[in-house]
């Protein structure tokens, strides 16, 4: 799972800061776009690519996908709140439990989702007994967070395989969140002037978000139309709601690594952080996609 190609809306521009003359060519850009933008989009289609091959052949593949990135994302998350708070995850039950999430949502749907979320508390409970009383509530609670906020959320993408026009709901998904994305990081870069969440993200922009917004209805129209024949107001309605989404899902992250006071969940990839800095935008987005396509165009 991959959240972008040129970068998320949280990669805009510092309304705060001086804006650098367009006109100055690529290192101007590069300096409002706060990052090495063609690292960046190298990295972000070799992920898309591998996405895209999972899906065009075995398309139950993209639920080992998506096992993957909940996975690393999880190692990513523990270790953040370890080195930048002391809080202790109980890494082993969340780890395995989110695998039990994501397998059990193939064949089982919902109710083998609420059935390895609900054994995944349990089993953190338990195995915190290990730490003793200091800190056994707070550590608790942040296990049950990282079990919802990364494998639960996650494993509403692998369900969106799981039917027969799977692929195109899955594409649909990723193609919202792309162009959502991708608009608000260049509306944002070329455009941005006023802050959207200053204290939250001084990057974002209301610019960024009017650009994400735009291409998100025009992409929800033409994505949903076209690969699951649904109407045009259902595919506005649901770029619209995935721009809101993905836009939550980058402050809700924000907040995160403000409060812990770190740039970047991990630096596993060149260009963008961590795998957690890419699914931020996509794990809210993945409860609405599947909620919404399946009222709109049912299985």
């Amino acid at each position: 799972m991959t959240s972008d190609v040129a970068g998320s809306a949280a990669g805009e521009p510092d309304p705060t800061a001086e804006s650098p003359p367009i006109s100055a060519g690529g290192a101007a850009v590069a300096a409002r776009a706060g990052r090495n933008v063609p690292v960046s989009i190298a990295v972000g289609l070799v992920l898309g690519a591998a996405v895209l091959v999972s899906l065009l052949t075995v398309r139950q593949i993209f639920v080992g996908v998506v096992a993957v990135a909940v996975a690393v994302g999880t190692v990513e998350l523990t270790g953040a709140l370890r080195r930048a708070a002391d809080i202790r995850i109980t890494m082993w039950p969340v780890l395995v439990g989110g695998q039990a999430m994501v397998w059990l949502s193939w064949p089982f749907g919902r109710d083998g989702l609420l059935a390895g979320f609900v054994l995944t508390v349990l089993a953190c409970m338990v195995w915190r007994f290990r730490g003793g009383v200091d800190g056994y509530v707070r550590d608790l609670s942040a296990s049950v967070f990282a079990a919802a906020y990364v494998p639960l959320l996650a494993s509403f993408a692998a369900m969106l395989v799981v039917p027969e026009d799977g692929v195109a709901r899955v594409l649909c998904f990723l193609i919202l969140v792309v162009c959502s994305d991708t608009g608000g990081f260049v509306a944002g870069v070329l455009f941005g002037r006023h802050p959207m969440a200053k204290v939250i993200s001084p990057k974002k922009s209301w610019e960024g978000f009017a650009g994400s917004m735009t291409a998100g209805i025009i992409a929800g129209t033409l994505s949903v139309t076209l690969l699951l024949e649904g109407q045009w107001w259902q595919g506005a309605l649901f770029g619209a709601a995935l721009v809101c989404t993905a836009t939550v899902g980058d402050l809700v992250e924000s907040l995160v690594k403000r409060d812990l006071k770190i740039k970047d969940m991990g630096q596993l990839l060149p260009g963008h952080g961590g795998l957690m800095d890419r699914l931020d935008s996509l794990l809210p987005s993945a409860v609405v996609s599947y909620l919404l396509l399946r009222l709109f165009v049912p299985g």
